[in-house]
């Protein structure tokens, strides 16, 4: 696989936030790749890092120092990042939130109807289609948040916890959506969890601890 190949790739990179004595490093050195068909989780607890590794994969975050490029992807405008927070905008239903990416990017509304019913579909969550945010629970507001990332068949997906506000059998839903999406579309997939259960439907694990990033550990 040449060096065009990889999504993304991180060197060394570090992220920190204030300043002097004061500064809170949240990543540490971290090197990772992400090729297409990647399915890794990066496990650990609580403020270990994993949310601000996903937002410089995401380039969300600039690094303190190191780089992150994104070589086989020319940018960040072809991944999509599921929040820990769903983040839905009150004014529109669960179908035009779900539209949104594909709308704001040029799609003309007719050609995001499909994509956003397939979407909805895979995380079970066709019939709230017309209902409003203020009018579904957090679960499936959660569900919707994921739904509207697939919708866009993004070629790299990245999941901040996205199972640790749901019920179990609800977030297994979820992770099945986003790992028959990534199989569809041969996108890569990376997700953010405390929950062993869930990194261990993934191939690689990485665990974070204290902001640095481990060997990666492959299951079978």
């Amino acid at each position: 696989m040449s060096a065009d190949d990889v999504l993304v790739t991180c060197e060394d990179v570090a992220l920190a936030f204030g300043r002097d004595a004061t500064a809170v490093v949240a990543v540490h050195g971290a090197d990772l790749s992400i090729r297409p068909g990647d399915r890794l989780a990066i496990v650990g607890p609580s403020g270990s890092g994993k949310s601000s590794l996903l937002h410089l994969l995401a380039g969300l975050e600039r690094p303190t120092s190191g780089s992150v490029d994104w070589p086989g992807l020319g940018g960040t405008a072809d991944i999509g990042l599921v929040f820990q927070a769903d983040s839905l905008i009150p004014a529109l239903d669960v179908a035009e939130n779900t539209a949104l990416p594909l709308v704001l990017a040029g799609r003309p509304e007719a050609q995001t109807r499909r994509p956003v019913a397939e979407a909805l579909a895979l995380v079970g969550a066709a019939d709230l289609a017309n209902r409003l945010p203020e009018e579904i629970s957090g679960g499936q507001a959660q569900r919707v948040a994921v739904a509207r990332v697939l919708a866009r068949q993004p070629r790299l997906i990245l999941a901040d916890e996205p199972t640790g506000r749901l019920d179990h059998a609800t977030g297994a839903r979820v992770l099945d959506a986003l790992l028959t999406a990534a199989d569809r579309t041969g996108a890569a997939l990376v997700v953010s969890t405390h929950d062993p259960a869930v990194a261990a439907r993934l191939r690689t694990r990485r665990a974070m601890h204290d902001g640095r990033l481990l060997a990666p550990e492959e299951t079978s």
